[in-house]
């Protein structure tokens, strides 16, 4: 055996069985922290991806990981790297490795081990660290609760599990771990990131996800750490924040349904067309699938984009891969061609929108959702008419009316939202623009 290879197979980062511990799998056990780091304290969070630059110096916030699993990959593999970085901060949550329930056992075993194991690791360095509790199916109940302490102060968090982006809550299947976390650990204190349920038992200290984002960072006046019989939720002006789907419940975020009108134009009877008729006219067929989901859609205008060669009508197709319905551009008709709509009976249904609609955005996280599913936008402002539309090539195109100098072309909402109207963002003013047709 060369020295090499010996090193390699010795190293700790490899077998990562420093830890003694009497628990099922050897899970390594977080001590619990000796000090009382909640006490007269407006607890804040900063994400890992931010404290790790070391360019960050809000060192009294808590340091977390409910972020999407490869912001954080690196403490796993070079834990080391980021202990003096992590000792100054407050107190450290241990890494959310996400336990979705389409997972493999295995994964979801190998995630717990993960969590527990980096956890162990920092608090070996002198750092003090919360657990954060994530689990499954009933069927991860025997090892993921396993490597802590009864009584300890743990971190969970809701916002996955409630309903949002048009997916039904999943209120039943967190509870279900809820409870049997809250009987085999007995904590202290449950730290909950997100609107906590109403069901929910214990002593829980309710962190609001929008007052730990970069936005209120030097806001020292917004509090956000409260009590459970407090509980509120604050906002710093009209702007809502938006926030990353990830850790526990499904993957795909549980079944989509249809939470405003105009979505319901989305589902129904199999093989039939539905027929909406937005507030400025434009008219919208959709073609129901076998499963009563959307197919395909028929937009009868040209979104006020003739001189880009959008004709009236244009198809798209409705993809629902990621478990919520994106728009991908299917065909143009500039010989005014456009082939049949077709569907095998005639039960088309006709749906009008009102005049006071739902189709004004509710803040950012609502415009960016609209974007990540390929909506297209017509709004007015100032008198004026605009649109925001998607490209084949992925890129977001804003524009003023029937203006082709006016084209603005972005690679992301943020700089969509960064596009000044006058002396206002969009950012600025997102909720208060007219809407007048939406996809979503």
């Amino acid at each position: 055996m060369t020295e090499e290879n010996y090193k390699y197979r010795t190293n700790p980062l490899f077998l990562r069985n420093e830890f003694d511990s009497k628990e099922e799998w050897a899970m390594p056990v977080i001590p619990k922290p000796q000090s009382d780091i909640t006490k007269n304290s407006d607890l804040r969070l900063i994400g890992f991806d931010r404290a790790k630059t070391g360019k960050d110096n809000h060192y009294n916030r808590a340091v977390h990981f409910f972020l999407y699993d490869y912001k954080f990959e690196d403490i796993w593999e070079k834990p080391q790297k980021y202990i003096e970085t992590l000792k100054k901060y407050k107190t450290v949550l241990t890494p959310d490795f996400s336990m979705y329930i389409e997972m493999n056992p295995v994964l979801q075993l190998y995630n717990t081990f993960r969590n527990r194991w980096v956890g162990a690791y920092l608090a070996s360095k002198g750092i003090t660290v919360i657990p954060t509790v994530n689990w499954g199916l009933e069927n991860t109940f025997d090892f993921c609760f396993n490597g802590i302490e009864k009584g300890s102060i743990v971190a969970v968090s809701t916002y996955m599990y409630h309903e949002h982006g048009n997916h039904s809550d999943q209120k039943e299947l967190f509870m279900k771990g809820y409870n049997e976390m809250l009987r085999r650990i007995e904590p202290e204190l449950v730290i909950c990131y997100s609107e906590p349920f109403p069901e929910m038992q214990g002593n829980i200290l309710y962190i609001d996800y929008d007052l730990s984002s970069w936005q209120h960072y030097d806001d020292d006046e917004c509090k956000s750490f409260f009590p459970s019989e407090w509980i509120f939720k604050y906002h710093s002006g009209r702007v809502i924040f938006e926030h990353e789907e990830k850790g526990g419940g499904s993957a795909s975020g549980g079944k989509w349904i249809p939470k405003k009108e105009a979505h319901k134009r989305l589902v129904g009877t199999p093989n039939t067309i539905n027929t909406y008729i937005f507030e400025n006219g434009d008219v919208y067929l959709t073609k129901i699938g076998d499963d009563g989901y959307a197919i395909l859609e028929r937009h009868c205008t040209t979104h006020n984009r003739e001189h880009t060669g959008h004709t009236n009508p244009h198809d798209h197709i409705i993809d629902w891969s990621n478990g919520y319905p994106a728009w991908i551009l299917l065909a143009n008709y500039p010989d005014g061609n456009a082939p049949e709509f077709k569907h095998y009976e005639r039960t088309d249904k006709m749906l009008y929108f009102a005049k006071n609609s739902e189709l004004q955005f509710e803040g950012i996280s609502d415009f960016k959702w609209c974007m990540r599913c390929g909506g297209e936008v017509e709004f007015t402002w100032n008198d004026k008419s605009y649109g925001i539309g998607h490209e084949q090539d992925g890129k977001i195109v804003f524009y003023e009316a029937n203006n082709a100098a006016s084209e603005i072309f972005c690679n992301s909402s943020d700089e969509v939202l960064n596009i000044m109207l006058g002396k206002f963002r969009l950012r600025e003013i997102i909720t208060e623009i007219n809407v007048t047709a939406r996809t979503i």
